[in-house]
């Protein structure tokens, strides 16, 4: 389970590998993210109802509505900020935004935690000439939290899809790990077939990632405060 990562990629590469137009970029001034949680916004690649890609600011985990198990009253909603890979065209909650609403969501780092009291944190990052070199997740996304009567039940959301750990990440967390997509798939990914799309969700190679930081407490992908 993913539920924290980086996005520290500038705007105007974002827009060069993820090929949206200056136009179709409506981040504002965005900075960089050493830390993204459930809830808060990030980054998006998307396909308009245009048809052309555009980047936009959602909010991380689908919302449902939960109640209070003692008083029966509204309590705060669930965020789903992970997709099981083989949940995707079966369960409710992901089915329609799979088949209609998949998206890119841009990354540079993801962490896992291990141990408990205290835990210790990995961040894994892929390979190449860059520190944090920039990826891609493959996501879903939708408008609108059904159930929820708040501000909040007219947020944009993302989730991020997971598959099956590979040899890396295993030991950290031994069952589930993000989809990272090929930069080759994107187009695959926002706008193939169902079929097409779900091949594309398998591991990311483990000699094409690497360990970036390791520690107690390491909550945040700053680069700049050492660990790698």
């Amino acid at each position: 389970m993913c539920n924290l990562y980086a996005n520290t990629t500038s705007q105007a590469a974002m827009r060069e590998i993820f090929e949206v137009m200056g136009q179709r970029d409506h981040l504002g001034n965005y900075r960089g993210q050493t830390g993204i949680w459930p809830k808060y916004e990030a980054p998006v690649v998307r396909i308009s109802d245009d048809g052309e890609r555009e980047l936009v600011e959602m909010h991380w985990g689908f919302l449902t509505p939960q109640v209070s198990k003692k008083t029966g009253k509204p309590i705060k909603p669930a965020a789903w900020n992970n997709a099981r890979d083989d949940k995707l065209r079966s369960s409710g909650l992901w089915k329609d935004s799979f088949l209609n609403r998949r998206c890119l969501i841009p990354g540079s780092a993801f962490r896992e935690a291990k141990g408990r009291n205290p835990a210790t944190d990995y961040w894994f990052a892929i390979k190449g000439s860059d520190a944090r070199p920039p990826f891609a997740f493959a996501g879903l996304w939708r408008a609108g939290q059904p159930g929820i009567d708040d501000e909040t039940g007219d947020w944009l959301t993302h989730t991020i899809v997971t598959t099956t750990a590979n040899e890396l990440v295993k030991p950290v967390h031994p069952t589930r790990m993000p989809v990272i997509l090929d930069e080759q798939d994107y187009g695959t990914w926002l706008t193939g077939s169902a079929e097409n799309a779900a091949y594309l969700l398998r591991p990311y190679p483990s000699g094409q990632m690497r360990i970036v930081r390791e520690g107690i407490g390491i909550t945040s992908d700053d680069a700049s405060a050492g660990g790698d």
